[in-house]
């Protein structure tokens, strides 16, 4: 998906629930939603808009279900993907408050029990790499020179010795016989992997689950209730969660532990049903939420809604440029989980998704005004619908010419 943020229609009648949905300046969405779905052939998706900490838009567009004929709800749950990483990002700086560690911390000091397969030497620069680094993608791992071990769940259980579906501990094990990319903290490139060691760490820090910590220390305070760890197979699907559309067909993960394919260890599988182990993407790209969740979430993080959930010290950590040798002149860049955009006094924080079955986009703008936009696939090959996303939503919210003083927050748990 693009990091620029500046800087068949078949809506889901929600009037009766979300009567923000029925004003007539909120057509530049409905626009926007039915070109998206149209030229990218999306089934479904939903937004959800806030103004000062209120909820004042969300709708569902066009079917969660095709072949059931399901419409999509303005709370129905997707998976998010990349999204995931601010939730992470939060928990640590949580963290970070509560004193149990500190950004600069070496991050495989938590993990010294985790050793690479037999045989495999351990590349030294890993014990160099901190937390803070994982935070801004900076740790040494480039997919694009290399590959990203979280797509490799075969291969990195067959490395290590253990049955696939890798879990998150053996792609980790995996990674400790390969060579990094770069040198740690010299230069930025996107990293699942880095946000997988984050979420092993909160886990050994915080001596419960990664999706418990997150719950109890992020979600709660937040209020959001129905956010959580997706499931790979269609069958474990929770209650309200979309169905994911994607082309083409894939050797499932799971092989024989893939119940609906018997014993064929070489199954094809849709690629959003056991093309790859979600559960074990959790920290980086496993979450499930509505569009009204994540924009719940924003709003929480500094105080627009409710207590802060983040002290000042760590909102300014989050929002921080990463320091020399990075480039300092870029008007964009990666924070602690969050793309930023310096504008005024204040900044654009945002961050999209992107999975075979999902295509997501978060952005919370300086003006006090907070956006999601979730869909149910994603064209696979070349293409702009990240851009477009984006583009759009900012150009659907520039033509709304008044908004209502209400909060429709207190509709949806």
């Amino acid at each position: 998906m693009a990091a620029v943020s500046r800087g068949v229609l078949c809506a889901f009648a929600v009037a009766a629930l979300c009567p923000v949905a029925a004003f007539a300046q909120f057509d530049s969405y409905d626009a926007l939603m039915a070109d998206l779905m149209q030229r990218y052939n999306l089934p479904g998706g939903a937004v959800a808009v806030s103004r000062n900490g209120k909820l004042v838009f969300a709708k569902g567009y066009g079917l969660a279900d095709r072949e059931r004929k399901l419409p999509v709800r303005p709370d129905s749950l997707f998976r998010i993907a990349s999204i995931s990483k601010p939730f992470t990002s939060a928990a640590v700086l949580k963290l970070v408050e509560q004193g149990k560690l500190h950004l600069d911390d070496k991050a495989f000091s938590y993990l010294s029990d985790l050793h690479p397969p037999k045989g495999r030497p351990v590349d030294s620069r890993l014990a160099t790499i901190t937390i803070r680094q994982l935070l801004h993608h900076t740790g040494g791992w480039d997919r694009d020179v290399s590959f990203d071990p979280m797509f490799r769940s075969i291969v990195a259980a067959e490395a290590v010795g253990e049955p696939a579906p890798a879990s998150c501990h053996t792609v980790i094990r995996y990674m400790l016989g390969q060579k990094l990319d770069f040198d740690p903290g010299t230069k930025y490139a996107y990293s699942n992997f880095g946000f997988c060691i984050l979420g092993r760490i909160i886990e050994r820090v915080s001596g419960v689950s990664y999706e418990e910590f997150v719950r109890r220390e992020v979600l709660a305070p937040a209020g959001i209730t129905r956010m959580k760890i997706g499931k790979s197979l269609q069958s474990d699907d929770a209650a309200r969660e979309v169905h994911y559309y994607s082309e083409g067909r894939v050797r499932s993960v799971f092989g024989s532990r893939d119940t609906r394919m018997g014993s064929l260890r070489d199954a094809r599988v849709e690629w959003p049903y056991g093309g790859f182990d979600l559960e074990a993407m959790d920290s980086h790209g496993g979450w499930i939420a509505s569009a009204i969740d994540l924009v719940k979430f924003a709003n929480a993080l500094d105080g627009r809604r409710g207590k802060p959930l983040l002290n000042a010290a760590s909102l300014a950590e989050l929002t921080s440029r990463p320091a020399a040798p990075l480039p300092q002149t870029p008007p964009a860049y990666y924070g602690l989980g969050w793309s930023v955009r310096p504008v005024g006094d204040g900044a654009n924080w945002w961050h999209a998704g992107s999975l075979p079955g999902t295509a997501t986009l978060l952005v919370r703008a300086q003006n006090g005004f907070c956006w999601a936009a979730v869909f149910n696939s994603r064209p696979e090959g070349k293409n702009n619908l990240g851009g477009d996303i984006d583009a759009g939503m900012w150009k659907a919210f520039s033509a709304v010419t008044s908004w209502p003083d209400t909060d429709s927050f207190s509709q949806f748990r």
